[in-house]
Protein backbone atom coordinates (compact mmCIF):
# COMPACT_ATOMS: atom_id res chain seq x y z
CA UNK A 1 0.00 0.00 0.00
CA UNK A 2 2.89 2.34 0.81
CA UNK A 3 4.49 1.75 -2.60
CA UNK A 4 1.20 2.57 -4.30
CA UNK A 5 0.84 5.78 -2.28
CA UNK A 6 4.41 6.82 -3.11
CA UNK A 7 3.90 6.08 -6.80
CA UNK A 8 0.66 8.06 -6.80
CA UNK A 9 2.37 10.96 -5.02
CA UNK A 10 5.19 10.99 -7.59
CA UNK A 11 2.72 11.02 -10.47
CA UNK A 12 0.73 13.87 -8.92
CA UNK A 13 3.79 16.00 -8.16
CA UNK A 14 5.11 15.49 -11.70
CA UNK A 15 1.95 17.17 -12.97
CA UNK A 16 2.74 20.27 -10.93
CA UNK A 17 6.20 20.78 -12.36
CA UNK A 18 6.69 23.44 -14.98
CA UNK A 19 7.08 22.28 -18.54
CA UNK A 20 8.13 25.62 -20.04
CA UNK A 21 11.16 26.99 -18.19
CA UNK A 22 12.59 28.59 -21.35
CA UNK A 23 9.31 30.34 -22.16
CA UNK A 24 8.82 31.59 -18.62
CA UNK A 25 12.27 33.21 -18.42
CA UNK A 26 11.54 35.26 -21.55
CA UNK A 27 7.91 36.05 -20.78
CA UNK A 28 7.14 39.69 -21.65
CA UNK A 29 10.40 40.39 -23.45
CA UNK A 30 8.65 41.14 -26.74
CA UNK A 31 6.34 43.68 -25.12
CA UNK A 32 9.20 45.40 -23.29
CA UNK A 33 11.25 45.54 -26.49
CA UNK A 34 8.33 46.98 -28.47
CA UNK A 35 7.76 49.66 -25.82
CA UNK A 36 11.44 50.64 -25.93
CA UNK A 37 11.33 50.90 -29.72
CA UNK A 38 8.26 53.16 -29.55
CA UNK A 39 9.80 55.49 -26.98
CA UNK A 40 11.78 58.33 -28.55
CA UNK A 41 13.36 59.65 -25.38
CA UNK A 42 12.93 57.54 -22.22
CA UNK A 43 14.47 60.30 -20.06
CA UNK A 44 12.17 63.08 -21.32
CA UNK A 45 10.55 63.52 -17.90
CA UNK A 46 13.88 64.43 -16.35
CA UNK A 47 14.49 67.30 -18.80
CA UNK A 48 13.80 70.65 -17.03
CA UNK A 49 13.68 72.65 -20.30
CA UNK A 50 10.33 73.80 -21.58
CA UNK A 51 8.90 72.16 -24.65
CA UNK A 52 9.30 74.30 -27.75
CA UNK A 53 6.31 74.18 -30.04
CA UNK A 54 2.78 75.54 -29.97
CA UNK A 55 1.84 78.55 -27.91
CA UNK A 56 -0.84 78.16 -25.26
CA UNK A 57 -3.70 79.66 -27.27
CA UNK A 58 -3.11 77.49 -30.34
CA UNK A 59 -2.75 74.36 -28.22
CA UNK A 60 -5.98 75.14 -26.35
CA UNK A 61 -7.91 75.64 -29.60
CA UNK A 62 -6.52 72.41 -31.04
CA UNK A 63 -7.63 70.46 -27.96
CA UNK A 64 -11.11 72.03 -28.05
CA UNK A 65 -11.52 71.17 -31.75
CA UNK A 66 -10.31 67.64 -31.09
CA UNK A 67 -12.71 67.12 -28.20
CA UNK A 68 -15.62 68.54 -30.20
CA UNK A 69 -15.19 65.79 -32.79
CA UNK A 70 -16.33 63.30 -30.13
CA UNK A 71 -19.34 65.37 -29.04
CA UNK A 72 -20.94 65.68 -32.48
CA UNK A 73 -20.17 62.86 -34.90
CA UNK A 74 -19.86 63.68 -38.59
CA UNK A 75 -23.09 63.51 -40.58
CA UNK A 76 -23.96 60.15 -42.13
CA UNK A 77 -23.53 59.83 -45.87
CA UNK A 78 -26.49 58.31 -47.67
CA UNK A 79 -25.20 55.86 -50.26
CA UNK A 80 -27.98 54.72 -52.56
CA UNK A 81 -26.19 52.94 -55.38
CA UNK A 82 -23.43 50.77 -53.97
CA UNK A 83 -21.38 49.22 -56.78
CA UNK A 84 -23.97 50.27 -59.34
CA UNK A 85 -23.63 50.99 -63.01
CA UNK A 86 -22.85 54.72 -62.92
CA UNK A 87 -20.00 55.45 -65.32
CA UNK A 88 -18.88 51.86 -65.76
CA UNK A 89 -20.37 51.29 -69.23
CA UNK A 90 -22.68 48.54 -68.04
CA UNK A 91 -25.71 47.14 -69.83
CA UNK A 92 -28.20 49.53 -71.40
Amino acid sequence: MNKLAIALLLVLTAGCSTMTPNYDTKFGDAVREAKLKMTINPDAGRNPDQVAGMDGKAAREAIILYQDTFRSPPPAVNVINIGGGIGNGGSR
